[in-house]
């Protein structure tokens, strides 16, 4: 790493500040809470007064759209991109973590190694899935039916993500330390209130599709940030600025997209500046791909459905020959 890298960022920043874009943007997210928990407390009021029918099933699919949105919230609270706060950050996050069933200690722990090294096989959490292999090693460590799932896995990618919602729920309760009653108190809750009005059928098939789709929505937001780009291993030579670009990719697709995945479309931006709140991110995106473009930084972005087909090429290329032959 020269010295002229490591003072990119530093160039990098002091545009970034120049423009306002590290201002707080209360306004947005008063507003964007506000609607969130409306139609959420809304979908619930219309569980409660639809009773015993298969209509809930259309209630699941708001409620799951509704969750992920929440969530979104929890990890830009989580960020620190909402309030000057600590402390107001810390219980948005809780409340909004609270809602969904999902740790807000836990899961920033984990995301905020994450973004320290993002992609790097050793040292990000999110590349070490026990169901998938995103390196070779990782597919030749694989044993069982967890061999069997790695040697398929681009076909089985979005059917394991239907898992991904009770998976997070497990996670939270497994791993959580004082918030671990309060996860078990939302699954209890939760259970009651759905085999309370609901007949065991509409139950079960009520969990099944809001879990589900959550899960889903969740995955296919997460998923086109990093995967199917540069893996990092130990000793790599990357400076921050470099680190960050490299291994992430943005989405295109304008209003409609920043809505369906919360932001995380900007995952460049993001990566770089991870408290720029979410209604700046479009804007930085102009300042850092043309910073990038004059530093010959490789700059990655693509359409929604494109960034899915390069995540299961990806994964098919990952899976290990031997896995085959097992």
């Amino acid at each position: 790493m020269t010295l002229r890298q490591a003072s990119d960022f530093a160039q990098l920043s002091t545009e970034i500040k120049q423009a306002g874009l590290l201002a707080r943007r209360r306004d947005y997210y008063i507003a964007r809470i506000s609607v969130n928990l409306v139609v959420y407390a809304g979908a619930w009021v219309a569980f409660a007064l639809l009773g015993d029918s298969w209509w809930q099933l259309a209630v699941a699919f708001v409620l799951a759209v509704m969750s992920t949105q929440l969530a979104f919230i929890g990890h830009d609270a989580g960020h620190k991109q909402i309030f000057a706060s600590k402390r107001w950050n810390a219980l948005t996050g809780y409340v909004h973590g609270g809602l969904v069933g999902v740790s807000q200690d836990w899961w920033v722990s984990k995301h905020n190694r994450h973004h320290a090294n993002p992609n790097h096989e050793d040292e990000d959490p999110d590349v070490d899935i026990s169901v998938l292999a995103f390196t070779q090693k990782q597919g030749a460590a694989k044993r069982g039916p967890l061999r069997w799932i790695a040697s398929h896995q681009a076909v089985l990618f979005f059917p394991l993500l239907l898992l991904e919602g009770f998976a997070l729920h497990l996670h939270s309760i497994r791993y959580s330390g004082r918030e671990r009653y309060l996860m078990i108190a939302h699954v209890v809750v939760y259970l009651v209130a759905v085999f309370w009005v609901l007949s065991p059928v509409y139950a079960i098939a009520f969990v099944l599709v809001h879990q589900g789709l959550w899960g889903l929505y969740m995955g296919c937001s997460f998923a086109p940030n990093h995967k199917g780009m540069p893996v990092l291993s130990a000793g790599h030579t990357l400076d921050f600025l470099r680190k960050q670009v490299l291994t992430s990719r943005n989405i295109r697709g304008g209003w409609f997209v920043d809505f369906l995945l919360g932001g995380l479309n900007y995952q460049i931006e993001h990566h770089l500046f991870p408290s720029m709140p979410r209604p700046h991110l479009k804007h930085a995106q102009l300042i850092v791909s043309e910073f990038c473009r004059q530093r010959g930084i490789p700059y990655a972005q693509c359409g929604l459905f494109r960034s899915y087909g390069y995540v299961l090429e990806y994964l098919h290329e990952m899976r290990c020959p031997k896995l085959d032959k097992a």
